[in-house]
C-alpha cells in the first residue's frame, strides 16, 4: 500500500499508487506521490513518466474520512494539508521534467482531475469516467485541471452537477489519447510511454520546458486561487455542513438506486 516506483522499461519510470479501497488519499499521500513523480522527473536516465493506479479506480481525490475525524476534533490541520498536498501532487505532475502520461481506469475523480489534468497525455480503459464531485462533499478546486479536459461550458455543468464524463467522451474532446479495454490499458500506457521515451533524453526535457512555457493558463496560480474559496467555505461552516451529509446521501442514493 502506498507509492512506488518500477522502471519495466529502458527510459520509462512507472509511479503506481495503491491506497485501498479506492484510492482515496491520505494528507501524506500525496507528498509521497509529489516525491516520487519528482524523483522519477530528475533521474537522467528517465525520458517519461507513466502515472498509474492499483485497485478499483485510478485516484478517489482526498480521504474524507480523514478530514472529518479532524474536524471532529476541532482542527484543520487535514484540510490544510489536503489542500497543500495536492498543490504538491498536481505541480509534480505538471513540473516533471519528462512527459507525464497517465493510465487510468476505473474513477477519476477530484483530485484525479487535478493530477490528469497536469499530465501530458492520457490513456484510458474503457470503463474510465472522470468528473468533480466536490459540491456534493463540500469542497471546490481542480476546475482549472477539468478546463483543461473539456470545453468551458461542458466543464462547467459538470463542475456545477458533480457528473462524470466517459472516456469516450473525452477522447471526443480530443483529451485523452487512446481508449482501450481495461486489460490493453498497462500495455497501450507504456507503448506510448515508449515512444517518447525513444527521443533524446535532453531534448525531450527542453520539449518540455517549452511548451509548459506556452501554456496560456498559470495552473499554479488558478488553483491557487479556486483554494482561497474552499477556505472559505470551510471557514463559513458550510463545507462541514455538506461534508457531513456525505457518506449518509451517498448510502441513500445507493439504496434508491437498488429500488
Amino acid at each position: 500500500m502506498g507509492v512506488s516506483t518500477s522502471r519495466p522499461d529502458e527510459g520509462i519510470a512507472v509511479v503506481t499508487v495503491d491506497f485501498p479501497p479506492v484510492n482515496a488519499l491520505p494528507v501524506q499521500g500525496w507528498y509521497d506521490l509529489a516525491d516520487a513523480v519528482r524523483a522519477a522527473g530528475r533521474d537522467p536516465d528517465i525520458r517519461c513518466v507513466v502515472l498509474a493506479a492499483q485497485g478499483r479506480g485510478f485516484n478517489a481525490g482526498v480521504d474524507i474520512k480523514e478530514m472529518q475525524r479532524d474536524t471532529a476534533s476541532g482542527g484543520h490541520g487535514a484540510l490544510i494539508g489536503a489542500n497543500r498536498g495536492c498543490a504538491e501532487a498536481f505541480s509534480a505532475v505538471y513540473e516533471c521534467e519528462v512527459p507525464v502520461v497517465a493510465a487510468v481506469h476505473g474513477f477519476c475523480l477530484g483530485g484525479g482531475i487535478g493530477l490528469v489534468g497536469n499530465a501530458d497525455a492520457i490513456v484510458a480503459s474503457e470503463d474510465a469516467t472522470f468528473g468533480l464531485p466536490e459540491l456534493d462533499r463540500g469542497a471546490l478546486g481542480a476546475a482549472t485541471h477539468l478546463a483543461r479536459l473539456v470545453p468551458q461550458h461542458l466543464m462547467r455543468a459538470l463542475y456545477y452537477t458533480s457528473r462524470t464524463a466517459t472516456a469516450a467522451e473525452l477522447h471526443a474532446h480530443g483529451s485523452v489519447w487512446k481508449v482501450v479495454p481495461r486489460e490493453e490499458l498497462t500495455d497501450t500506457a507504456r507503448e506510448l510511454a515508449r515512444e517518447i521515451a525513444r527521443k533524446d533524453g535532453s531534448l525531450i526535457r527542453l520539449a518540455k520546458a517549452a511548451i509548459n512555457g506556452i501554456d496560456p493558463v498559470d495552473v499554479h496560480r488558478s488553483y491557487r486561487f479556486e483554494q482561497g474559496f474552499t477556505f472559505e467555505a470551510n471557514l463559513s461552516g458550510v463545507a462541514d455542513r455538506v461534508r457531513d451529509t456525505f457518506g449518509t446521501r451517498s448510502a441513500a442514493e445507493s439504496k434508491e438506486d437498488r429500488s
